[in-house]
Parts: C-alpha cells; sequence; structure tokens
C-alpha cells in the first residue's frame, strides 16, 4: 500500500482531519500530479476555518507551473486569511514569495516597461 493509499484510508474514518487532508495533497504533488494536489489545497483553503499552509504550498505549486497571476491570488488571499489568524510568520513568508515575483508572468506590457 503506498503512502498516499494510506492517508487515503485514514481519511475514510477521518475526512475533516486538516493535517490528512493537506498530507494527501503533498503526497499528489510528490507523484507529479499538480492538479489533484492543487484541488485538495483549495479545498483546505475554502474551509470554515482556511488551512493557512495549503495557501502558500498552492501559490508555490502555481509558479511552478507558470501560473504566476494565479499564484499572485492565492497568495494574496493567504496574507489576508494569515493576517485574519493572527499569523505573521506566514503572512511574511507569502508577503515574500509575493514580492520575489515582481513582474513575471504579466504579460508584453512588463517585458516593454523592461527596455524604458
Amino acid at each position: 500500500m503506498s503512502r498516499r493509499e494510506k492517508i487515503e484510508a485514514m481519511l475514510v474514518d477521518d475526512p475533516t482531519d486538516t493535517f490528512l487532508r493537506y498530507s494527501l495533497a503533498m503526497e499528489f504533488r510528490s507523484e507529479g500530479n499538480s492538479e489533484q494536489s492543487l484541488e485538495k489545497l483549495g479545498e483546505l483553503t475554502r474551509d470554515k476555518e482556511p488551512y493557512v499552509p495549503a495557501f502558500f504550498m498552492a501559490g508555490q505549486q502555481l509558479v511552478e507551473l507558470g501560473r504566476v497571476d494565479e499564484a499572485r491570488g492565492m497568495l494574496r488571499d493567504g496574507i489576508e486569511e494569515a493576517r485574519r489568524q493572527g499569523n505573521s510568520h506566514a503572512a511574511a513568508e507569502m508577503s515574500e514569495l509575493l514580492a520575489s515575483l515582481g513582474s513575471l508572468g504579466e504579460g508584453s506590457d512588463a517585458d516593454e516597461d523592461d527596455d524604458l
């Protein structure tokens, strides 16, 4: 039985376990299944009490996939949620990643500005 299968079996007993759900998303990522990983992370961000690390991990994956505008949105939402939950460390980490993106992925307008 794979690690993912073990996690899925444990989730049958407790489908609301945040850590198991996050672990499953990370297993999908390690298996190269980014879309399922992002789907599971997205679910965690929409919980009644959103799981802040899910925003950061989704943002990182979206950047890796070249979906930079989506990553920016996820990180902005994550920063807001982290601040709401009083998690200044997570807010700072996401702010740093967001700032590091600069104009990456913003299209031809950003490229033209570089030439000025």
